[in-house]
Order: structure tokens, then C-alpha cells, then sequence
């Protein structure tokens, strides 16, 4: 039964519901609900569920109404002695007293089986926090670890920084310098380039010499050479001079 009230519990071990209506009251002083009473005492032989004690005689199960009619009360223990009505009672309330006693020795169990599970779980959970504490220190030194190697690269990619801005500044000037020598190559070729005839073909330079225009021929007549020679001394055309003239010439061979 609970301590604090006049309730009566089932004492099958995994049961414990409170009990109302009917159950099963047995010589051993355990008192069932109505399922379990029904199913453990059906069969043969009977054993209390709760000692384990051998329940053979007629009375030594009994199926009682917890909550009785008034007029049941009126007539259960009508025309008795005295002294077999405080007999009945004493047992009854000897009945409840085990219950009481019974209900007290499984709490004082059950309170030591959790203290005995709760200094398990504190001394898990000491273990568990020291580990834990090592962790921490542990990952502390590393984080300590990654933070100046964070530093080292930071120092690091700032140089590079620098130094990718100095090549860029260098590349630049040297853009800008081949762009200005680019551009002074393309106009030096436009004025190098020669002139275009109105048929749009180009005139080839000739050497920068002074050809004979006039040369005196082998029997001395004057003759007038082309600027354009081909085969090294013979003309493209040529002309000679008046019978007359063939002594003089024209014009002396520069």
C-alpha cells in the first residue's frame, strides 16, 4: 500500500498499479489486482507471485470486493462472538500492517538502488568532466596553436600582397613602355613606308647612287641610257647621236 494515503498496491513486481474494486488476497498477506490475480492463480499449482509460497488450501486465495455495499457490512461479521470479531479485525489489520511494512522495506530499496545509481552516474560523470577538462585544455593549446599560425599567415600573405602589388606596379611601366615603343614603331614604318601610286602599286626604292645617263658608245656616238638597267651594263633603251656630233659628246660620263 502507499504510505501516504489508504490505498492498496498490487505487489506483482512489475505491476504496482493501485487496486480497486476487486483483487486477490492471499493466506501470505499479498493482495493482487484483479488481471494479475486472474492469471497467475488460474492454473495449478498455485505459487504466490510475490514469496513463492505454495497456495494450496481452499481459503488461502480469496477474491474480495475493496469497496462492499452496506448491507454486506451489516451482515459479514453478524452473530459472531466478540472475540472472533477482534480476532477478524486483528488479522485484518495485521494484513495492513505487513502491507505498510512491505511498501516501507521496498521504497527504503528502491531509494538505495538510485543513491547507489546516483553515485555511479556522479562518479561517470567525474570521470566524464576530468576527460573532458584534458579535452579542452587540449583543444585550447591547438586553437593557441592555430592562432599564431593564423598570425604567420597573415604576416605572410600580407608580404605577398605587397610584393604582387610591386609586380604590378612594374608591370604596368613596362605595359605602358611597350605600348609607347609599339607605337613609335608603327609611325617609323609609316614614314619609312614609300609612296603609293594613284594605281595603288607601291614604288621600290632604288640605291641611293648616280646612274649614267649619257655614256659614249664604242665608236663614240652619244648614247642616252635609261635610269632602269638590267643585266649590269646593258640599257633598256638607248638613242645615238647626229653623224656629226660623233666626235663631241653630249654630255661628259659622270
Amino acid at each position: 500500500m502507499s504510505i501516504c494515503d489508504d490505498t492498496l498496491l498490487c505487489n506483482f513486481p512489475k505491476c504496482r498499479a493501485k487496486l480497486s474494486a476487486f483483487a486477490w488476497v492471499t493466506a501470505c498477506s499479498h493482495v493482487f489486482c484483479d488481471q494479475h490475480g486472474s492469471e497467475k492463480f488460474s492454473c495449478s499449482p498455485v505459487i504466490c507471485p510475490a514469496c513463492s509460497s505454495a497456495l494450496s488450501g481452499k481459503l488461502d486465495i480469496v477474491r474480495m470486493e475493496l469497496s462492499p455495499s452496506e448491507e454486506y457490512k451489516a451482515m459479514v461479521l453478524t452473530g459472531l462472538r466478540p472475540d472472533i470479531v477482534l480476532d477478524i479485525s486483528s488479522r485484518a489489520l495485521a494484513f495492513w500492517s505487513y502491507q505498510v511494512h512491505q511498501e516501507r522495506i521496498y521504497q527504503e530499496y528502491s531509494l538505495s538502488r538510485a543513491e547507489s545509481q546516483l553515485k555511479q552516474m556522479e562518479k561517470v560523470l567525474t570521470q566524464q568532466n576530468q576527460s573532458r577538462e584534458l579535452e579542452l585544455t587540449a583543444l585550447k593549446g591547438e586553437i593557441a596553436s592555430l592562432k599564431k599560425m593564423m598570425d604567420e599567415y597573415k604576416r605572410n600573405y600580407s608580404e605577398v600582397s605587397e610584393k604582387l602589388m610591386q609586380r604590378n606596379r612594374q608591370y604596368q611601366k613596362l605595359q605602358g613602355l611597350y605600348d609607347s615603343l609599339r607605337m613609335l614603331r608603327i609611325t617609323m614604318k609609316d614614314i619609312h613606308q614609300p609612296p603609293v601610286c594613284h594605281s595603288g602599286v607601291a614604288r621600290h626604292a632604288t640605291p641611293q647612287r648616280s646612274p649614267p645617263f649619257l655614256s659614249l658608245g664604242p665608236e663614240g656616238d652619244s648614247r642616252f641610257l635609261s635610269v632602269l638597267e638590267a643585266d649590269g651594263g646593258k640599257t633598256f633603251f638607248q638613242f645615238s647621236s647626229p653623224g656629226r656630233d660623233k666626235c663631241r659628246p653630249f654630255i661628259r660620263r659622270h
